[in-house]
């Protein structure tokens, strides 16, 4: 676990808060995902994403 673990995620005001924009590799570029089109903002979130723990256990069985 991290330290931020531990933090209220409520303790920042709405308005000292900041978006955090995301930013992924499509067709060998980098893109935010804000600029997604529908179709593609759905695919993204329906990826599986790379766990290196989970990947150095089933290396291990």
């Amino acid at each position: 676990m991290t330290a931020f673990a531990d933090i209220d995620r409520n303790a920042l005001p709405s308005e000292v808060r900041q978006r955090c924009e995301v930013w992924t590799r499509v067709m060998g570029y980098h893109r935010p995902v804000s600029q997604f089109n529908p179709g593609k903002r759905a695919e993204h979130q329906d990826r599986r994403h790379f766990e290196e723990a989970l990947a150095m256990q089933v290396g291990q069985g």
